[in-house]
């Protein structure tokens, strides 16, 4: 296949620490040389405009059914070893299309209600005050790992109903999962550490659902374990495979959330100080976060026919990455866009998705960045990053290694003490 520009995101294997920080130079690059671009590491499409990202995410078309990708690449005895894994992953909510994605969705929606996430705001908030009481005398804080990760993983075992001081080896077991999942390039380097978590968490869970079956409470999985619809209900791997994605989610897409959110912020002092004068601006200024920094910044999907993405061909069972972080940077969108602006209006960004394969999750993360972020910026005054530089870049902070999933992994900051 002809093309005429060599993107960075061409090369197999790692991408290089300085592009998984800041993206977003070379989105642009991409975007305005070929924003769909055939990419010959990966054998797959990338887009990078918004309009070629909705144009996927709108077309069924397009399936979210990525097993296939991931079995092809192992044969024989390797192939039989990744069964665990791929079982789940055809059991996955997010992997699958309609009809069937539309009875596990309609089923996961009757467990995971409005009234369950209205219910929690309340809790967030006292987790969110008990993490900061713990620090607000010392002056300094990691705000990844004493607030931004156990804010989100203590709601979703909470919620679940499996024992908060899991929590560690839930994120674990998710992290070795995610690091599999998070592309092509290289499965075989995270394949046995994702097929032991894997094994491990189901021998957890089978033991969590007998319990829920026998003594149901009021928690997700007692819920999710009990949802009918027509007749119809979870498989056993179906209810696995929701628990692992949901614990993902809780863990992963939130935690980015609050710590993208609040470096952007110290980064963009006069946006800080707009959102201290005017606290009713973290609603917009939410919506602004999740379009600045995407706490996803890809997702992949395969042609189930021969079809176009804005005029060009894409031949049946090809697949095609789009990239969310890349289209909520675009110009042809978004005014500016590599400025924050909190009180931007209109901002119809695609942090969580569209249509069907929407966040399941997006309206928890939401109400958690909120009490986060809002909360910090209220109880720490002089809040700043540590250590004092004249101008951090984004490649001076410790970035997740996975590009799938842009986030930080410690975010030192100080702030003056209150005794």
């Amino acid at each position: 296949m002809s093309k005429t520009y060599a993107s960075p995101f061409d090369t197999p294997g790692k991408l290089d620490q300085k592009i998984i920080a800041n993206p977003y130079p070379y989105y642009r690059q991409h975007r305005s040389a070929e924003p769909v671009h055939w990419n010959e590491g990966s054998k797959s499409w990338d887009v990078t405009s918004f309009d070629g990202v909705m144009e996927v995410l709108r077309d069924r078309r397009f399936s979210s059914d990525s097993t296939a990708l991931f079995r092809d690449q192992f044969q024989g005895p390797a192939r039989e070893a990744m069964a665990p894994i791929m079982e789940l992953f055809d059991s996955a909510m997010v992997a699958s299309d309609p009809p069937n994605h539309t009875r596990l969705r309609s089923l996961a929606n009757k467990a995971f209600t409005p009234r369950v996430i209205e219910n929690m705001q309340a809790h967030i908030q006292e987790i969110v005050d008990r993490s900061l009481d713990d620090v607000q005398i010392s002056g300094n804080m990691d705000l990844i790992s004493d607030l931004a990760y156990p804010l989100p993983g203590t709601v979703i075992c909470e919620m679940l109903g499996v024992p908060v001081e899991d929590r560690g080896q839930f994120k674990k077991w998710t992290d070795d999962l995610a690091a599999f999942r998070g592309g092509l390039d290289n499965l075989e380097e995270h394949a046995e550490a994702a097929r032991s978590s894997v094994l491990a968490m189901i021998d957890y869970l089978k033991t969590v659902l007998k319990e829920c079956r026998e003594n149901p409470r009021d928690n997700l999985i007692s819920a999710l374990a009990a949802a009918e619809q027509q007749g119809d209900a979870f498989s056993e791997m179906e209810l696995f495979s929701m628990f692992v994605f949901l614990q993902f989610a809780g863990h992963e897409t939130t935690t980015n959330l609050i710590g993208n959110g609040i470096l952007a912020l110290l980064q963009n002092p006069e946006q800080l100080q707009k959102l201290r004068d005017d606290p009713s601006l973290i609603e917009n200024g939410i919506e602004e976060f999740l379009r600045y920094h995407s706490p996803v910044q890809s997702l992949v999907r395969t042609a189930l026919e021969n079809l176009e993405i804005g005029g060009t061909p894409i031949l049946k069972g090809q697949v095609v990455r789009i990239y969310l972080g890349a289209a909520n940077r675009d110009p042809a969108q978004f005014s500016d866009p590599d400025r924050l602006d909190i009180a931007r209006e209109g901002t119809r960004h695609v942090g969580f998705g569209f249509g069907i394969h929407f966040c399941l999750g997006a309206a928890l993360a939401r109400r958690e960045g909120k009490a986060a972020i809002g909360t910090v910026i209220r109880r720490l005054p002089e809040l700043r990053l540590e250590p004092p530089m004249s101008e951090w870049r984004l490649e001076d902070f410790q970035w997740s290694e996975n590009p799938v999933f842009h986030g930080l992994t410690s975010l030192p900051v100080v702030f003056k003490p209150i005794q």
